[in-house]
């Protein structure tokens, strides 16, 4: 009996792949970078499964063009890459690998925190410029952590992983999230208080933001928000990119408006080099890794193997982004 075609849109790690090919007979696109349109559309013609990553668009051209699709996995926990609505209508489950990197991703959130704060990025380009030349009691001085106020705009798993490691430091705890929250539970388990975003804006010293890009997100930090922080505050976004406006934001910390913005992603990405924000020392922008640990991504490339492997056979996704599917089938 012939395996399943599937497509692979980028070299995962090796535990992923494995299963893959064990059970598909599986093409993978083996480039660091994005499968171009019109190679994928081509790509996606005879294949019943797709194994796809966040810089993939799964919308209606695509399925259109898979017409013998049986299912979508996306390797990362957001798939506003893909149409779920127009997924569901087909009958195609779309799965993705939640929860794998929630505390990953809170690590790496406070620690792009902390580096901001404590200007360490600077700190090392300074020496190796050869520009060291002594201590000085006034070199590179940063804000504290400890004891300061962090606003986490978005409380859902990684928000609360972000208040957890905030509680350690001492930190006083905000948080806005226009879904429900337990009160109880965010004041008991996570010392963390609600509040409206302008209040959240106006108070906090660091601001997170860990929301999932839709149109409520889109740009939410613009320059009527960014005129409502501190001039010491630090915004931190290792959620997507289009959260805030990017212009908005250049000008907020040109003029002083705020101290300092470190970004795990951008609008758009990956950020082009003659982008005004690259030009700023209080604007440190890292590639979007805040999942890169060895031990995470591995999980999340098994946990979309199970995905696609489920769907292939016909049986339930361990990790279903739309569950409704199945009543239509």
């Amino acid at each position: 009996m012939p395996q399943p075609k599937a497509f692979v849109t980028r070299i995962v790690p090796e535990k992923g792949l494995e299963m893959v090919r064990q059970f598909c007979d599986a093409e993978v696109w083996e480039s660091d970078l994005v499968v171009p349109r019109d190679v994928l559309l081509e790509k996606v013609r005879d294949i019943e499964g797709l194994y796809c990553l966040l810089t993939d668009k799964v919308d209606v051209e695509l399925l259109d063009a898979a017409s013998k699709l049986k299912v979508v996995s996306n390797m990362a926990v957001g798939f506003d890459n893909i149409d779920i609505p127009e997924c569901t209508r087909r009958g195609i489950p779309v799965g993705n690998p939640p929860g794998v990197l929630t505390d990953t991703t809170a690590d790496f959130s406070f620690a792009l925190m902390m580096a901001a704060a404590r200007r360490i990025v600077e700190g090392a380009d300074y020496v190796r410029a050869g520009t060291w030349k002594t201590w000085g009691p006034t070199l590179l001085m940063g804000q504290d952590i400890h004891h300061a106020t962090l606003g986490i705009v978005g409380f859902g798993r990684i928000g609360k992983g972000m208040a957890q490691r905030a509680s350690g430091c001492g930190m006083k705890v905000l948080f806005f999230d226009t879904m429900p929250v337990d009160l109880e539970e965010a004041r008991s388990v996570y010392r963390a208080e609600p509040a409206d975003l302008d209040t959240l804006l106006r108070e906090s010293d660091f601001v997170s933001l860990h929301v999932p890009l839709m149109k409520e997100t889109y740009h939410m930090i613009s320059t009527r928000e960014l005129k409502l922080m501190k001039k010491t505050a630090i915004l931190i976004n290792t959620s997507r990119g289009p959260a805030v406006d990017p212009k908005a934001l250049y000008e907020a910390l040109k003029s002083g408006e705020i101290a300092y913005a470190a970004l795990d992603v951008t609008e758009p990405e990956p950020i082009p080099l003659d982008d005004p924000l690259l030009t700023l020392p209080n604007c440190l922008i890292v590639p979007h890794i805040a999942s890169a640990s060895v031990v995470t991504r591995t999980k999340m490339a098994t946990m979309a193997a199970e995905n696609l492997i489920a769907g292939l056979k016909g049986e339930r996704l361990p990790n279903c982004a739309n569950p409704e599917v199945y009543e239509k089938m």
